[in-house]
């Protein structure tokens, strides 16, 4: 068994021991939705302009943060914009300093814009402390307060399903 794969399952039963407490202790608020943070795979990013869904559909361009995942390769650079599984060890502890920085901003929104389980990914948004939090069904519904129905290869109508349900939940203002 490659390390990789004894890695993951240590990190697979800390993912779930975690998600049992948060499920707890977890509590949206009634505050409007001013910050956003994003995260997404490299793939999905290459193919989607999410930002440019964010700004159009709810309105807001300012304050979007995104993080990336991408798989391991030594050729790769280090970047503050993206996220690797190096960058969290066997215990789930985020051992880069801008993704902790990331993960520990107090966004209103954030938006899981990946619609595959991927344990990095889930493990990143479970550790988020976003106060509202917005993803796809069949990833791991547990994690979100908000589960839309829908791939990622259609942006749009996750977009405008999204701000539906924060408009009716009185978390977004009213286009105009």
């Amino acid at each position: 068994m490659s390390f990789r794969k004894i890695k993951e399952q240590f990190l697979q039963q800390k993912f779930k021991k975690v998600l049992e407490l948060e499920l707890e202790t977890r509590h949206s608020t009634a505050d409007k939705i001013h910050t956003v943070g994003i995260l997404i795979t490299d793939e999905i990013f290459s193919c989607v302009d999410i930002l440019q869904y964010v700004h159009d559909v709810l309105g807001i361009s300012r304050n979007v943060h995104i993080y990336r995942y991408r798989k391991f390769d030594k050729t790769d650079k280090k970047s503050f914009k993206h996220f690797t599984e190096k960058d969290m060890n066997w215990q789930g502890v985020v051992t880069d300093a801008s993704f902790e920085v990331f993960l520990e901003t107090p966004f209103d929104l954030l938006i899981s814009f990946f619609d595959a389980r991927q344990l990095y990914l889930e493990f990143a948004t479970l550790k988020s402390k976003a106060t509202f939090k917005v993803g796809f069904s069949g990833v791991n519904d547990a994690l979100f307060d908000l589960v839309i129905v829908e791939k990622a290869n259609n942006p749009l109508s996750f977009m405008n399903e999204t701000y539906k349900y924060l408009e009716l939940l009185k978390k977004i203002d009213t286009k105009v």
